[in-house]
Parts: structure tokens; C-alpha cells; sequence
């Protein structure tokens, strides 16, 4: 089978606005990630229990899992506009790590190494790097919305 998708270039911008005492504070980064050709977007309610909401693997893709080296960027966003989700990012040893992430908020995992993606991504004491396995969500008061969108090669 030969397939009718041709690799594209991704652009990520981010841009800050504010002027503080009459004068332009803020910054327009632009990230450019070559030859993405695998997208997966989808939005799910994260109730007050963890539960995992994107898992990697070295060879295996199924719903909710990427293959770790294929993946270039992340992005996941609280939709909610009132409640907290703490989001616990887990590698392949020991290492896990959690984040809250506030109502309208995004956090944010890309990587521009090729065959890289999430591979030796991660560590919590910063000695040696490991594989990034799972990111699990939990909803802090209520259930949230979560937008999820991950790009890979």
C-alpha cells in the first residue's frame, strides 16, 4: 500500500503580548518540526482518579500510544476554565514527575532530534536520562476537559 499523506512541516508558535509603562514586553517564538506525517488530536474528560491519557513504546502503536521515537511534540491542554489537572509524566525506570496544569493552560513536550522523540527524554534528579512511558491526568475538584495533540514522524 502507498500512501497519499505527504510529510509536512509543523509550525509551533508562541507569542506573549503585554506592554508594561507604555512599552512592548513580549516575545514571538517559532518552533518549525520537519516531516510530520502522523497527527492524533482528541479531547477527553479527566475525572478526580489518575488515569492514562498518552502512553509511548519503542515499536507498538494502539490507541493512546505512540511509538517513543517517532514522536516530535505534545501538547496537552486544560479546557476547563475554573479547575486544576496535575498531570504525572512517567519513565521507563524509576523517574516520575508531576505538573499542575491551571485551567486554559498548556504544557508543552517537543523534541527536533530525529529518531530522539521521547527517548532518553526525562529524569527527576537530572543524572541519566530515561524514556518517557506514560502521561497520566488527574482532575483536581471536578472532571476537566483535556485537549491532547500529538505529532510524530
Amino acid at each position: 500500500m502507498a500512501t497519499t499523506i505527504a510529510n509536512a512541516t509543523m509550525t509551533v508558535t508562541i507569542t506573549e503580548a503585554i506592554t508594561l509603562n507604555g512599552t512592548a514586553q513580549g516575545a514571538t517564538n517559532t518552533l518549525s518540526l520537519s516531516n510530520i506525517d502522523e497527527i492524533s488530536k482528541r479531547i477527553v474528560t479527566v475525572p478526580t482518579s489518575e488515569k492514562s491519557i498518552i502512553s509511548f513504546h519503542a515499536s507498538d502503536i494502539g490507541p493512546g500510544t505512540f511509538i517513543e521515537g517517532d514522536v516530535r511534540y505534545v501538547r496537552i491542554t486544560n479546557k476547563d476554565d475554573t479547575n486544576f489537572v496535575i498531570l504525572n509524566i512517567e519513565g521507563d525506570a524509576s523517574t516520575d514527575f508531576s505538573v499542575r496544569l491551571d485551567a486554559g493552560v498548556s504544557y508543552i513536550i517537543a523534541s527536533t532530534i530525529d529518531g530522539t522523540g521521547v527517548v532518553d527524554y526525562i529524569d527527576i534528579s537530572g543524572a541519566t536520562l530515561e524514556d518517557m512511558t506514560t502521561i497520566k491526568a488527574t482532575a483536581d475538584t471536578a472532571a476537566c476537559d483535556v485537549e491532547i495533540l500529538v505529532a510524530s514522524v
